[in-house]
């Protein structure tokens, strides 16, 4: 595999409402990105002591396949609605330097 190419969101809420709503607006999103060949990691996180905000880590193959992700449907249609529900959103792309990651399944 070449190096994979990361990204981390945090988003902040408006409010309590705007958390669940945002947090559903995912969870249908998300359907579509577990069929995401590319998309190896997709995680929401919620930082402790902080119920309003969600911070997304995002892990791809490659750059390819971040940009296949950003075009898929359910992407372009959690783009248009998220705004609604967030004050604010912070973006950080990152290039892989070392790590640890699960193998890739062994093909039976």
């Amino acid at each position: 595999m070449t190096s994979g190419y990361a990204l981390t969101v945090r988003f902040t809420t408006r409010d309590a409402a705007a958390a669940q709503r945002f947090d559903a607006l995912v969870a249908r999103t998300l359907e579509g990105i577990r069929k995401e060949p590319g998309t190896l990691v997709y995680v929401v996180h919620v930082p402790e002591d902080e119920p309003l905000v969600r911070v997304f880590y995002e892990l791809y193959a490659d750059r390819a396949a971040f940009e296949a992700h950003e075009e898929q449907e359910h992407t372009k249609q959690m783009l248009l609605e998220r705004e609604q529900y967030l004050v604010s959103t912070e973006v950080a792309f990152l290039n892989e330097l070392d790590g640890k990651r699960p193998a890739p399944s062994e093909a039976t």
